[in-house]
């Protein structure tokens, strides 16, 4: 028998269900159960199929059998994970019944989480995999996510309570599912199974990085405990990181690929990589922060220097006692990670310097003999901002180094970011262009690359360089009414900044190693493209007080 069926299942709208809540448990836990539904529910739905299958496991070599093509085999799964999951099963009664099951489960235990299945029958000794699976990923599943027709869930009758984090219908308080006494609200049935996923997701979480984590550090659970500086306003981070043309990588990886097994073998091979160097720059992060902790007996603290061993500030970490042993909590929080879509949370202070560091991380190992690469997004905002509404703002951002990528046709690592010292009103364009616009030209110079190159001095090399210059250089450093002085003056423009330079009697500002232009450093204002001027360091004032080097990070 050569005829199969190639089964597509796809989560939609993750984007509000995980980063909808300003609670940090509630975001945990609803990452975990979209993590679940298209990893190990698929496994237990194919085995309430009752019918041999097979599931692959990254410890596994990606040819290992059996093989749905040998026989014996219901179904096969070629790869999960990343919010879908791609199957084969050799009939489609098979294929729906399982649908069934995990659509089933969904409902039940993960309320308000959505799915798309399309199922495509094909030869398997005729047709080619890749173009099967193609095909119902760019037009069967997109068109079903067209047609969906949204549920329009029911607020209530007579006199009902609303959750506070959906305002659907309350069935109770978060205490009874899992949340701390201290913290007790109302919730709904979609918050009710986020809640009870937290403690699951913690032991997962844990479990990855248990070799770069000791026992006495924590992940927090509260957006609170991300640390602080004591008598100041606490921010956090949410950084948002993206695998640059991911998409056509796999296409290309596979695009001369005719034999369906070797397209299988290739793909497993290809998502496995991208997954295990994920985490790997995930764990170089995490370790990064444990290796520049602080434990001092009276408060554990993370201190930031510079190169030469100046301090630049410290962030104080939250101890609690939990069974009568003290732990640290973390300044850090993955929320989505597994492969190049990673998005965590940080101290406010910390997210320039952690984003910076996973895309270095990210592109150190090659696959297929060329380096990936990736953009991130950051978005800083006061603990208590919206929570959904700073994630879209990364995500803004993610796409605008995105668009810095393909518009200068390189493959490399860039990032953008955001401080909102206040609220966000309107979109990061509008924002821009509300704010950062003057007279003589744009005052911002983001996105930025992640590496300078010979004249391309808008990068995050030279960037950090000169934060630090500003916060810890001879003619800087105890200084800060001089900065701020400064900042207004590249308001002004280009002149105002020369007059500023002879009044204080400075023959330059901090260099930017690989600029070849002389202005920059000497009128704070350089042309840029399209005959657009560009200031190059209000970026770098704006950010002095949320780029904190760690430990062998230091410009």
């Amino acid at each position: 028998m050569s005829e199969y069926i190639a089964t597509v299942l796809d989560t939609t709208g993750i984007q509000s269900y995980i980063f909808g809540s300003n609670r940090l448990r509630e975001n945990i836990g609803a990452s975990y159960l979209v993590a679940q539904a298209t990893t190990q529910w698929v496994e237990d739905a194919l085995q309430k199929l009752g019918k041999p299958f097979y599931f692959p496991q990254e410890e596994q070599q990606p040819e290992a059998k059996p093989h749905i093509e040998d026989g014996g085999l219901a179904a096969e799964v070629i790869y999960a994970g990343g919010g879908n999951t791609v199957l084969l099963f050799q009939a489609i009664d098979d294929a729906k019944h399982f649908t069934r099951i995990l659509s089933s489960r969904i409902l039940q235990e993960a309320p308000g989480l959505n799915i798309v299945v399309a199922h495509q029958s094909f030869d398997w000794k005729q047709n080619i995999l890749r173009e099967v699976i193609d095909n119902l990923i760019k037009n069967e599943l997109d068109s079903k996510k067209q047609q969906r027709i949204p549920s329009v869930p029911l607020l209530g009758l007579g006199v009902t309570a609303s959750c506070n984090s959906t305002q659907l219908v309350a069935i109770g308080y978060s205490d009874e599912f899992g949340a701390p006494k201290d913290d007790s609200y109302l919730v709904s049935r979609e918050v009710k199974y986020k809640l009870k996923e937290v403690n699951p997701a913690n032991e997962k979480l844990r479990k990855f990085f248990k070799d770069v984590v000791p026992e006495i550090y924590e992940f927090p659970l509260r957006y609170d405990n991300l640390g602080r500086t004591r008598d100041e306003s606490s921010y956090i981070a949410v950084v948002h990181a993206d695998g640059n043309s991911m998409g056509d990588r796999f296409k290309e990886h596979c695009k001369n690929i005719s034999d369906n097994r070797e397209y299988i073998i290739e793909m497993r091979k290809l998502s496995w990589s991208v997954n295990r160097i994920g985490i790997g720059a995930l764990k170089a992060v995490v370790n990064k922060i444990v290796i520049s902790i602080i434990p001092d007996s009276q408060e554990a603290y993370i201190q930031s220097v510079d190169s030469q061993g100046l301090v630049i500030d410290k962030i104080l970490l939250k101890e609690e006692l939990k069974d009568g042993q003290k732990v640290i909590y973390l300044p850090f929080r993955p929320l989505v990670y597994g492969g190049d879509d990673v998005t965590f949370v940080c101290d406010g202070r910390l997210g320039l310097t952690l984003a910076a560091l996973f895309l270095q991380e990210f592109e150190k190992e090659a696959v297929d003999g060329k380096l990936l690469t990736a953009c991130a997004g950051i978005s800083i905002v006061k603990s208590h901002y919206p929570f959904s509404r700073a994630y879209n703002i990364s995500e803004s951002l993610c796409r605008n180094a995105k668009k810095l990528v393909r518009e200068s046709g390189g493959n490399f690592s860039a990032l953008d970011w955001h401080i909102a010292a206040s609220g966000l009103l309107g979109s990061i364009s509008e924002i821009r262009q509300r704010e950062y616009y003057v007279n003589e030209g744009k005052l911002f110079m983001r996105p930025l690359r992640l590496w300078g190159h010979e004249g391309q001095w808008q990068n995050w090399d030279d960037f950090s360089q000169v934060v630090t210059e500003f916060n810890t250089g001879d003619d800087w450093r105890g200084r800060r009414n001089k900065v701020i002085a400064l900042r207004e003056v590249l308001r002004a423009g280009s002149e105002a900044t020369k007059q500023f330079l002879n009044a204080y009697r400075l023959s330059h500002l901090p260099y930017f190693q690989n600029s070849s232009v002389d202005d920059l450093a000497t009128q704070g204002w350089v042309d840029g493209d399209n005959n657009q001027r560009v200031c190059g360091y209000f970026d770098a004032i704006e950010a002095m007080e949320f780029y904190l080097p760690l430990v062998g990070t230091e410009a």
